[in-house]
Order: C-alpha cells, then structure tokens, then sequence
C-alpha cells in the first residue's frame, strides 16, 4: 500500500444488535483525500448472511449507532462539515434521520433509556461569553483564563476548565411525526419565529467536573456516570461512580465508589439486580500509580465496595474504548489485552474467564441479543471487518478492505527471539517485495504502555511497499505481557526498554538473511520518539533517524503537557539525577546520527518545545537535523489528522529515507 491508498482503510465502529439478533449496524469510515476529512455512513448487516450488507446512510460523518431497546430506532452521531456532531434517530427500517440534539460544542455519547423513550447524552458545555456564545466574539477577544488547577487542558480538545462534560436527558421524537415548516409572514405577525424543530434538552449534572460514560438502570430511574468529583482530582487519576434518581431531580448526586477504591473507572454496565460491572484499574494510596496497571473487571454490588474480578497481574481489559456487555446468565463480554492482539472473553460473576473470540485479530466492538453475539474486528488482512460468532467459531459477514487487498497488503512474520538476560522477545517483521537484503527500519511504538498488534498497520504497509523491511517489537514497557512487563521500566526508562529493541534487531538481522545489516534506520514516535532519541545517543549503528512526537526533555514536560502533572513523575521519578539520568535533552550531545524530528503546532500531550528544544540542541551542535513542524495537528496526526497531512507526513519521511538509507531494487 501507498501513502495515497489511505482512503482505502476503512474503520469499523463497535457494532450494535437489534433486539432479536437478526441485524446489526456500524459505521465505517474512511479518510478522503478530496475532502480532506473522514467521511462515514451507516451499514446494516444480516447476522445469518442471507443479505449482503448494505449502506443505510448518506451522511458526511456518521458514527456510534446503537438500537433503541425495543429496536424500532436507531440513533447515532452525525458530524456535517465542520459543525460538532449531534444525536439523530431514524427508524430501523430506513427512513429520513431525525436530528434530537443542538448542543453548541457536540456530543460526545449517547445512550437509550430502556423504554426507547429518552436519551441520556454527553456534551460540553461553554462558559458564558466562549465558545461562540456571544456572537462574533473571536477566540482571541474572549476574556482572560483565571486558572486555580494543573488539570485544565486535553490533547485534542484544549482547555477544558471553561467548557465541562455534563449530562443531558432529551424526549426521543417521532421520526414521523409531520415535520415542522417556517412560517410565513403575514400581517398580523410580520416577522414569525420558526418553531424550535430540536426538542428541549435538560441539563441534569453540574459542577466543575467532566461526566462520562453514563448508563441507564435496567428499569430506567436512574443514571450511572463516571467522574472525578473528590477534592483531591487534580492531584490524582481517580474517576469514581455515582449515581442520579431519575424520578427526583433535585436529589443529590450518590457516590457508589470512593477515593479509598482507588479506582480509575473507564467503562460500566448494570447488572439486573441493580449492582455494576466496572472495567477499571487501581491507581494505588496516592491515586496516581498508573504505570502498567492492567485494567480489570469489577463487580459493585448495591450497597457494597467494587470488587476485582479479574487477576491484576496477568489479565488485562484495559484497552481503550473497550466496553461492557452483560449476557443473560450474569456474565460480562468484555476485551483482552494480550500478545498484540485483542479477543473476548466471558467472565463470570465469580470471575471466571471463558475465550469466547481468540484469533490473530482485534476485536474492536461486541454485542450481543438473543443468543447472537457479533463483533467488528482489524487482522492482518483487513483494517475492520464484522464477524458473527457460530458454532464455535466466528463467520466473516463483510468485505470492506477488499479494495486495499487489492492495492496489496505485506504480510507480517511474528518473532521471537531473547533478550541478552534471557527475557522472552516478541514481535513483527514486515517484508517488501523482492529478495533483498533490504534496508531495515526498526519502528518502536508510543505508550509505553501499549503494544504493536497482528492487524494490518498503515506505517509498516507503507514503508514496506518502498522498499524497506519494517520490525516492530513490544519491548518492556509495553501492554498485552503481564503487569511485570508493563512496570518493568518504571523510572527505569531507556534501561531494558532499549537493550530490548536492540536485541529484537540482531535477532532479526540473524535469522533473517535477506535483512541487510549495514543499512539500518530507527523511528518512533511519542515514547518512540522518546526511545528512539534515547537510543542514538548510546549507540551509532544507524544511518539516520526519525524523532516524532517524542517525550523528550521530562523537566520541560511538567506545566506544558496535558499529562505533565502525573507522566513523568511515575515514569521518570521525581528526583533530579533520576529524572536526568532518563533524559534525552540530557544526552542530546551526544547524537551523531542524523535526525529528522516530526512534530505537531498543538501537540498538548507531547508540546512542540518538547521537539524545539532538542532540534535546537542537535542544529546547535552541529548534528544534521531537520524540523517538520504540522499546523493544526495535534499528538494524534499519524492516526486520525487531516488526511492530506497525512499523506504528506509520509512523503516527507520516505523523503528522509531515501536520502540517508535509499533503496536499491533491480
């Protein structure tokens, strides 16, 4: 694949049931290079395979769908243009959209009430005189910020201490019911008002505090959330659970965990007899341990403490966006984290695991309805798919990477090899066309804490259809190996993080004879960018390198990163020899290979300085370096920036390549 076969990467949303588990839907989207925008519509897909899968939608952005409970809806997020996304409800049997939500800055999620009636939503909601509120206010003209906390910006959103997370509840409309017509003058009203055609929608949180995700109860009173409500948030990751009464809105907020759970709650799901299942991980006394704590699942029965179900050190349901669904016999469907790959797994209410999908894949999304269970799913041959799971196995419903097999997928050869101390070593080679020896690219990946996986990845396809061998390995460090692996570097960075990457590499090169060992090159971005500057200042085998994104200068991260206040402490320590002895910046001077550092203008995870700085340091010293620097991208770009900035982004690495590594085919 081509920089310019982007488009053909189409993602899958987690998909949604109707309720006798005959049809289900999801949205697929795509980057577009015309519009330079991701553009996606709605599918529905017969469970049994009688049909084929069919488009439902036409919208430019159309995600998230999810039946009503009695499946005679479905509503979903549509995002036209550059207007933020709002909720729309159509009837399931096809028919116009109906748009149920105006909220000024979007909607984040959504979920149905269990009578189909109601919709309980997530938006953001703008300081008086922000945001477009007063009209023809400019950012720039907007009133001064006066900040009391560290916690008050996110990548990809920017401040979010003036526009907080809270819930809304709105009345479903009738998709069809008559529609509303603007009214025409006449002389008793000369200047009529077009009838409001989005129904009203009623705030039911308040409060400094971001809310989310929400669930409604089984019988539909009351409304879980998540939130850091405590008054130590902004010292810790703590995100508790509380409940709203439904029937008695100006009844307090009910907190059902504590600070003293120490939890960090990402998703739940009510079991029938009112108690929760909870995915979350232990952040530890202080709140903020959070390096390579494997998410788990938890039981909160009513009235009782949250209970860990899962093994903490070996079971891991941490993925993000990953979420629950409850089956009729109490069991929870939920993702596993492991050997870069993602299945699903059943645990019991006494928390027993059950592989119910295990295969070289992600499985991105679940659902399940009358003993049907569907999943969407990324493997090395496709970007996202939709299985059904029958009889033992899982039966392939879509097609939708068909164009891209065409444009043509390299295959990946899984690795194993051992480190120097004997530690096990895992990981992929992607080879080009031809015999070789080819030039090599050894690519680490961001996190730590996260994992390079078996599925088809648009960086590797690339480099590889340009002539360059590609591995990836999941050093220490990485997810998907146990919580030991994960806090193996704990402030220990560039310690067996690096001797990992290294060995992955002379195993590879061993085994590998069509690998040429004289021509290799080092890339990373984020972390990888961290370990892969880290690395070229201790060792001087590689032809040149890419510095992307990198978390490079720890002092300089703390009151510039949206994460500052807690990364680096748990990463790097907080003592200044410690702090320094990981370091980068610290060891700039020592780099000889040339760099090509990659960065994004409002990059808040990572801030550009974090690149200035360390560019200025190599230009300063006489290192060859080169600075590419992408307006209005952020720490996402290689995933989900512009798609044109993408496709740039590749030109200019594989520019930078054939320069100091060129590729030589007969």
């Amino acid at each position: 694949m081509k920089a310019t076969d982007l488009p053909l990467l189409k993602s899958v949303s987690a998909p949604t049931i109707d309720p006798t588990g005959a049809r289900a839907v999801v949205a697929v989207t795509r980057p577009n290079l015309d519009a330079d925008a991701y553009v996606g519509q709605l599918w529905s897909i017969a469970t049994d395979g009688s049909t084929p899968p069919r488009r439902i939608t036409r919208g430019m952005n159309d995600s998230a769908p999810r039946f009503s409970p009695d499946g005679a809806l479905i509503g979903f997020l549509r995002r036209e243009g550059d207007s933020p996304a709002q909720v729309y409800v159509m009837p399931a049997g096809g028919g116009e959209p109906v748009q149920v939500t105006d909220a000024p800055l979007g909607v984040g999620s959504f979920r149905w009430s269990p009578g189909s009636t109601r919709i309980a939503f997530v938006a953001r909601v703008p300081e008086e005189g922000r945001y477009g509120t007063v009209k023809e206010l400019g950012a720039g003209a907007e009133p001064p910020r006066h900040l009391t906390a560290l916690k008050y910006r996110a990548n990809g959103v920017g401040y979010i201490s003036d526009r907080r997370n809270h819930v809304f509840l709105v009345d479903v409309p009738d998709p069809s019911e008559e529609p509303v017509y603007s009214p025409a003058p006449s002389a008793a009203d000369p200047s009529p008002k077009m009838p409001k055609s989005v129904p009203e929608a009623t705030q039911v949180t308040s409060g400094d505090f971001d809310h989310g995700p929400i669930e409604f109860s089984p019988d539909g009173t009351r409304l879980a959330l998540v939130a850091a409500r405590h008054a130590t948030r902004d010292d810790d990751l703590v995100k508790n659970v509380f409940e709203l009464d439904l029937t008695h809105p100006d009844a307090p907020v009910r907190d059902l965990t504590s600070v003293e759970d120490h939890l960090s709650v990402d998703a739940l799901a009510y079991l029938p007899d009112g108690g929760l299942y909870l995915l979350a991980s232990d952040v530890g006394e202080e709140g903020r341990d959070f390096v390579g704590r494997l998410g788990g699942l938890y039981r909160l029965g009513v009235g009782e403490r949250p209970v860990r179900l899962t093994d903490p050190e070996t079971v891991d349901l941490g993925e993000a966006g990953s979420s629950i669904v409850v089956l009729p016999d109490g069991s929870a469907l939920v993702q596993k984290v492991t050997r870069g790959r993602l299945e699903l797994h059943a645990v019991s209410p006494e928390g027993e695991l059950a592989p119910v999908a295990a295969w070289d894949a992600e499985i991105t999304g679940h659902a399940h309805a009358a003993g049907v269970t569907v999943v969407s799913f990324a493997a090395p041959e496709t970007a996202g798919d939709v299985a059904v799971l029958r009889d033992g196995g899982s039966v392939v419903l879509t097609n939708f990477s068909a164009e891209l097999l065409v444009a043509g997928i390299a295959p990946a050869i899984e690795l194993e090899f051992e480190a120097r101390d004997g530690y096990p070593l895992h990981g992929w080679l992607v080879l080009p066309r031809g015999e070789g020896p080819h030039p090599v690219l050894l690519n680490i990946h961001g996190g730590p804490f996260a994992q390079y996986t078996v599925s088809v990845f648009d960086e590797a396809q690339v480099y590889a259809d340009a002539g360059y061998a590609v591995l990836m390995s999941n050093p220490r460090g990485s997810a998907g190996y146990g919580e030991a692996h994960g806090r193996s570097i704990r402030q220990a960075m560039g310690t067996l993080d690096m001797t990992d990457v290294l060995d992955f590499l002379e195993g590879a090169l061993e085994r590998h004879p069509e690998l040429d060992a004289d021509r290799v090159g080092i890339m990373g971005g984020s972390y990888g960018g961290y370990l892969t500057a880290w690395t070229i200042a201790h060792d001087h085998r590689f032809a040149a390198a890419i510095v992307e994104r990198g978390y490079l200068d720890p002092e300089g991260f703390v009151g510039t990163s949206d994460i500052g206040m807690y990364f680096g402490d748990e990463y790097t320590g907080v003592d200044p020899e410690l702090v320094k002895k990981q370091s980068p910046q610290a060891v700039v001077d020592r780099v000889t290979t040339p760099t090509f550092v990659v960065h994004s203008e409002e990059d808040l995870r990572c801030p550009l300085p974090q690149a200035e700085r360390y560019y200025a340091a190599l230009k300063r010293q006489g290192t060859d370096a080169e600075l590419l620097i992408f307006p209005g991208e952020d720490h996402e770009l290689s995933r989900s920036g512009r798609p044109r900035h993408r496709v740039q982004r590749f030109d200019a690495i594989l520019r930078w390549w054939a320069r100091h590594l060129p590729v030589t085919r007969a």
